[in-house]
């Protein structure tokens, strides 16, 4: 099976060839997909080695979204900033390549199932609501975390995107072990001058 987001990826390495890659631009192509489309875009880097400076408009953007989403906003809106931020070419080119391999991995668990909860509007603001938290815990100085919620928002957006409610639920109960995971992380940093002395 091939996933809808996986063509989409395909059109946009074929327009780099041709002009820079904008978030404007992406979601000028994606139309009312842009929400869940440029929220796996600009979550993705999140996954893999960036240059310093390249993370924190991406993460803005997808609290931005998301909050958007939580709101019950079908169409996607951000500030000019956001908007015309342009990945390098050869960034861009190589974000896509590593997006291709993890949508291979997705496209074999992921299909339309549980259309009742993934066609449910309320589903939708719910998973905007999800995926502004992941974001905030993803853009946090929380050591050692960046991945987890990177994992979490990437699978409810390729979950509204292929319409599948049965991985959505899998996104919820991620989305409560990731928060239970950086709450752990944050309390043993918090508690680490003490248990520093107890040891010394």
């Amino acid at each position: 099976m091939h996933l809808r987001f996986s063509q989409d990826i395909e059109s946009l390495l074929k327009r780099l060839s041709d002009e820079p890659l904008t978030i404007a631009a992406i979601l000028k192509e994606t139309s009312e997909r842009g929400f869940c489309l440029v929220i796996a875009l600009l979550v993705i880097p999140f996954l893999f080695p960036l240059p310093p400076g390249l993370t924190g408009i991406p993460g803005t953007g997808c609290v931005i979204l998301g909050t958007q989403m939580a709101l019950g906003k079908r169409s996607p809106w951000l500030p000019k900033k956001v908007a015309q931020f342009r990945f390098p070419t050869a960034i861009a080119r190589q974000l896509l390549k590593n997006i291709k391999r993890v949508t291979r991995i997705l496209e074999k668990i992921t299909r339309p199932r549980l259309g009742r909860i993934a066609s449910n509007p309320h589903i939708w603001q719910f998973n905007g609501l999800c995926i502004t938290w992941l974001a905030i815990l993803l853009i946090a100085p929380i050591p050692f975390t960046n991945p987890f919620p990177t994992i979490g928002i990437l699978l409810l957006a390729v979950a509204m995107l292929e319409s599948d409610g049965l991985l959505m639920c899998v996104a919820y109960g991620l989305t409560a072990l990731i928060t239970a995971i950086c709450a752990i992380v944050v309390y043993l940093l918090w508690r680490a001058p003490d248990l520093i002395n107890q040891w010394l």
